[in-house]
């Protein structure tokens, strides 16, 4: 939320500056994102005289003026504004003062021959209003050569988060209350506006949807002049962001942002009949003050006379009986919608307003009376009229919560001691009203204050939260015990696993549109199809959908990587895949992903080319992250059915048996590098690792006491003749298992398929390296050992290679 210095110590009697400001917002939990100063935009530019015009000699439309600064020293400047001429004040920038509206620095030129000292500035090009057919006209008194920021009274204008728990800051004067408390100044008391009326208001009144809508309150204004807005006005709403319209428009807007109450003004000649609250009717459509149509039904709260609608309660009027130049009569709307009601409506139109915001999070119940007659005083004051006697339709909620509380809580809560005349001082200064025997009652509009805690979080933000003691947790004596779980543990080394294998890590969304999460759904490697996990009340639509998988957030960042010019991409995240299964029930199971995308290495003398990713860098990858989370890697068996998010031809699985999926690898399918709009081909890894077998007996820090053999290892070679359908790790783990005690390793170090090799065959060879115990190998030992190699191979239906 943005606003004006000025405009907050309009409700705020302080001394402090800008950073004492700042610095308390910070404090008492608001936190200050920005501070944009006008005056330094408009530093070079001063109030200046025209003393002298004559035409320029070279260009008809041109003048050559000659104006003074206050300096003493005259300056020609070029205009070819139609409105300058001698005798008028204006704006003038002098060489080295930037334009706001384009970032130009002005400097001295010569313009078709005649020199330029600078530049007389328009509105627009000081970003003051939309006007460029002439240059700004200041008004005779106007003291030459001050600088223009001073005369024109530019306010900084502060940018504050305001957390969707405070709706009652959501305006400059609940903003100013918060700072009273604070001891920041005084809080302005409220002028009294009750304006009776002087005649019944001609139009019905009624709501008929009183969940939606609890309370509707009116009443009409007739004979009202609509021109702009006063000046004080539109410099505070364009602080806010907010582009002046209309004086109606304008002080509709100007009451929501100074009190967070939003309100409606409507033509009322473009009204017929009465004005109801009601629930829309299915199919029925409103054109919006945005100039976009949108379907209502049932379930929203909409604001319709007899012939149609005219406004989406809580959230956007309508263009069909909004005011205009010629409005004489307006009928004036404050209401109270119920707050869910108005969430659940925009979310389903995909409609965002000022006014959503507010409603959904909850304004104050109570300020519907001192709402309709500021807005009417505002009316009154401005565009004149005959304001109507009040129609009140329904009742917003008025009982305050009562709260036992007990001040000890501070220091028990807290952290922190507060005399108990200083917690009645912080909490009557919020309006909370405090019995002899601490029953707190609750302001109305403070809809997040449920308990005595939400009470102590007011008392001790107010007090300082800097003045809460930095105090460490007790400590038993001894060596702690260690406080993370196996599964916690087991994270940590793989995240430090794969970050010293040079992947980067990423942390993604849990959500996903529906569309990539059901692609990623359809068929898992280790389970039957799962149902998409759709969220009820979902943060937007592209974050409706639980994620089934952690691949389809990676694949996002790839290719955002790649879009901005990255080469390749190394990432992986460690996180929670989210399941629900047919029977509707819900599981959220741990697992590790990696996405490898684009160049592996780039292109150098060796090979003239980039050299990509292939499925074998990521079948690498989850071996070495299965082996440092503790799988029995030597005992994995390599299966296809990765799933229908890979390529068939270039992936699979790695299982403890047949049913125990522990990872899924490989290249993923053109259909899925489609689906997310990646160029391929892209390589992505998913280590499941609730499926990981966790390790039996206690848990250790320390590593294996390290014990090279006393021996020198021997490795020997053979190449076998074997069916062309056999996978080489079958292979393999048939020869480490040939001779547990004396074989230490095997490793493919050859393929080969073609001229000598039979059809239907092809070759592999095998390098075994064999490690001796108390003697060293001889001549018997390794021939024995070679049969029992051959022989486990045989059982595969290999072969020796002649």
């Amino acid at each position: 939320m943005k606003f004006s210095l000025e405009w907050l110590k309009y409700f705020l009697d302080t001394e402090a500056d800008t950073a004492q400001i700042a610095g308390a917002l910070n404090a008492i939990g608001h936190e200050v994102e920005g501070i944009e100063d006008p005056a330094e935009k408009l530093a070079g530019f001063r109030v200046a005289h025209v003393l002298t015009a004559r035409p320029h000699p070279d260009a008809d439309k041109l003048q050559v003026l000659t104006v003074d600064a206050g300096d003493g020293n005259p300056l020609q400047v070029v205009c070819g504004a139609p409105n300058a001429r001698a005798g008028m004040k204006g704006v003038l920038g002098t060489a080295g003062a930037v334009v706001p509206a384009n970032g130009m620095v002005l400097k001295k030129s010569a313009i078709r021959g005649q020199e330029s000292n600078g530049m007389m500035c328009s509105s627009r090009e000081l970003e003051l209003g939309d006007d460029h057919a002439g240059i700004i006209e200041l008004p005779d008194d106007a003291p030459v050569g001050t600088p223009f920021a001073d005369y024109h009274g530019t306010s900084p204008v502060f940018d504050v988060a305001i957390t969707p728990n405070r709706p009652d800051c959501m305006g400059v004067y609940g903003i100013a209350r918060d700072l009273a408390a604070a001891g920041l100044g005084t809080l302005k008391p409220l002028r009294d506006d009750r304006i009776e009326g002087t005649f019944p208001c001609p139009v019905e009144i009624r709501t008929d949807d009183p969940e939606g809508c609890p309370a509707f309150y009116g009443r009409v204004i007739r004979g009202v002049t609509n021109g702009p807005s006063p000046d004080w006005m539109q410099a505070r709403l364009k602080a806010a962001g907010q582009r002046p319209i209309s004086a109606l428009v304008d002080i509709t807007n100007y009451l929501m942002l100074a009190f967070g109450r939003p309100a409606h003004v409507y033509d009322l000649a473009k009204l017929t009949g009465a004005v109801v609250a009601r629930r829309a009717r299915d199919g029925e459509e409103v054109l919006a003050l945005n100039g976009k149509t949108y379907t209502l039904d049932s379930s929203m709260t909409v604001i319709a006379d007899d012939e149609q609608v005219h406004d989406i309660a809580g959230i956007m009027g309508g263009e069909h009986s909004s005011v205009t130049e010629g409005t004489r009569d307006v009928l004036l709307e404050i209401a109270y919608f119920n707050p869910e009601s108005i969430g659940v409506t925009g979310r389903r139109l995909g409609l965002a307003s000022d006014a959503r915001t507010r409603f959904e999070r909850g304004v104050d119940p109570a300020w519907l009376d001192g709402g309709l007659d500021g807005l009417t005083s505002l009316i009154l004051r401005l565009c004149g009229g005959e304001a109507s006697h009040v129609v009140r339709a329904g009742s917003p909620p008025a009982t305050p919560k009562v709260i036992a509380y007990d001040p000890a809580l501070t220091q028990k809560l807290g952290g922190v001691a507060v005399e108990e005349s200083e917690q009645r001082r912080i909490l009557s200064a919020l309006d909370f009203s405090v019995s002899p025997d601490w029953q707190v009652t609750v302001p109305l509009r403070r809809h997040d204050v449920d308990g005595a805690p939400d009470i102590v979080e007011e008392v001790v933000r107010i007090h300082g939260l800097d003045k809460v003691a930095s105090v460490p947790l007790p400590r038993a004596d001894g060596v702690a015990r260690p406080t993370a779980t196996p599964q916690q543990q087991m994270e940590r080394r793989l995240r430090r696993a794969a970050a010293a294998r040079g992947l980067n890590e990423a942390v993604t969304w849990s959500f996903l549109p529906v569309a990539q999460a059901e692609h990623f759904a359809t068929r898992s490697a280790h389970a039957e199809p799962d149902e998409v996990w759709v969220l009820d009340n979902p943060i937007s639509e592209d974050m409706k959908a639980m994620r089934p998988s952690l691949i389809p957030g990676l694949l996002a960042a790839a290719k955002r990587n790649a879009d901005r010019g990255a080469a390749g991409s190394r990432l992986f995240e460690i996180g929670r895949r989210y399941l629900r299964s047919p029977d509707g029930a819900s599981d959220e199971r741990a697992a590790l992903a990696v996405v490898l995308a684009g160049e592996k290495t780039p292109r150098g003398w060796a090979t003239g080319k980039a050299v990509k990713f292939d499925a074998f860098d990521a079948k690498a990858e989850a071996l070495a992250l299965l082996a440092e989370a503790g799988a029995p890697v030597d005992k994995l068996q390599i299966a296809g059915e990765a799933g229908d998010q890979f390529h068939p031809g270039q992936s699979a699985t790695l299982r403890l048996g047949p049913k125990v999926v522990l990872a899924r690898f490989g290249a993923l399918h053109p259909a899925t590098l489609a689906a997310f709009d990646v160029d391929g081909p892209v390589m992505a890894v998913e280590l499941f690792l609730d499926a990981i077998p966790a390790k039996k007996g206690a848990a250790s820090f320390a590593r294996p006491h390290y014990a090279p053999p006393a021996l020198q290892a021997v490795t020997r070679d053979f190449a076998f003749l074997v069916p062309a359908d056999l996978p080489a790790g079958d292979l393999l783990r048939s020869v480490r298992g040939a001779d547990k005690v004396s074989i230490a390793d095997a490793r493919i170090f050859d393929l080969f398929a073609g001229a000598g090799v039979p059809d239907g065959k092809k070759s592999l060879a095998i390098e075994v390296t064999l490690q001796p115990g108390e003697a060293s190998f001889k001549d018997a030992d390794l021939k024995a050992i070679s049969d029992k190699v051959v022989a486990a191979a045989a059982k595969l239906g290999a072969e020796l290679r002649g």
